[in-house]
C-alpha cells in the first residue's frame, strides 16, 4: 500500500514553467529554440550541460548566465529573465490544498525538486505553508543531485525515514523522464498534464490495498 507521496515543484504545484520562457521571449525576441542552441554550444564547451550543472549546485547563477551570453548572439538577459519567469509562475491552488489534505489525512509528504539555489527564496515564498504540506523539502541546488539521477530519489526516501521502501511512494512529475526514473527504483509514478488527470490518478492508485 502506498504511503507517502513525493512532489514536483514547478509545473505541478506551479502553473507551466515554459510560460516565463514564452514570455521572455516575446519581450526580447531570444526564442527558446536559441537559448537550447546556446546550452548546447556551452556544454560542448564546458563538458556539462549547463543546466543540469545550475540545479546542482555546481555553478552558479551568474555563472550560467556568462555561459549563455558567450554563445547568443542577439545577448541575453538573466536578470530580465528572472523576473519575468517569477512573474508568471503562480501557485497552483487545488494540488497543494490536495496535497495538503492527504497529509493531513496520513500520507508522508515530500518536495523534490530541480531548482536554483539563487532561487530559494522566491520560489518558497510563493507557497508558504510549505511546512503545512511537506515533511521534507529536498532541493537539487542543495544535495548535488538533480532528477532524474538515483541520488535524489535516494535521499527523498532516506530523509523520509521510518524504513520507507520505494515500493511504499507514489511520485508525481511533469516530465515523464524523471517518472520513469522513480519507476525504475520500484515508485509508483503519476506524470502531470492537469490537475483534474493527476489528482485522479493519485486517488486510484492511493485506494489500492
Amino acid at each position: 500500500m502506498i504511503t507517502a507521496l513525493i512532489c514536483d515543484f514547478g509545473g505541478v504545484l506551479t502553473s507551466p514553467l515554459e510560460d516565463g520562457f514564452r514570455a521572455y521571449e516575446q519581450a526580447s525576441g531570444v526564442s527558446m529554440e536559441q537559448l537550447g542552441a546556446a546550452m548546447g554550444r556551452a556544454m560542448e564547451e564546458h563538458g556539462e550541460h549547463p543546466l543540469f550543472a545550475l540545479e546542482r549546485g555546481d555553478i552558479s547563477l551568474r555563472e550560467f548566465g556568462e555561459q549563455l551570453v558567450a554563445h547568443l548572439d542577439d545577448g541575453f538577459d538573466l536578470d530580465h529573465l528572472t523576473e519575468l519567469y517569477f512573474e508568471r509562475l503562480q501557485p497552483n491552488g487545488p494540488m497543494i490544498d490536495f496535497v495538503k489534505e492527504l497529509r493531513a489525512g496520513g500520507v508522508r509528504t515530500a518536495l523534490c525538486t530541480n531548482n536554483v539555489r539563487e532561487w530559494e527564496a522566491r520560489w518558497r515564498s510563493m507557497l508558504p505553508e510549505l511546512e503545512e504540506v511537506f515533511e521534507i523539502v529536498v532541493d537539487s541546488a542543495f544535495v548535488g543531485s538533480r532528477k532524474p539521477e538515483r541520488r535524489i530519489y535516494e535521499l527523498t526516501v532516506e530523509r523520509l525515514g521510518d524504513g520507507l521502501r520505494y515500493e511504499d511512494c507514489l511520485f508525481v512529475d511533469d516530465f515523464e523522464h524523471n517518472c520513469e526514473a522513480a519507476r525504475q527504483l520500484g515508485m509508483s509514478a503519476v506524470r502531470f498534464h492537469d490537475n483534474r488527470q493527476a489528482i485522479g490518478a493519485i486517488k486510484g492508485i492511493l485506494s489500492k490495498p
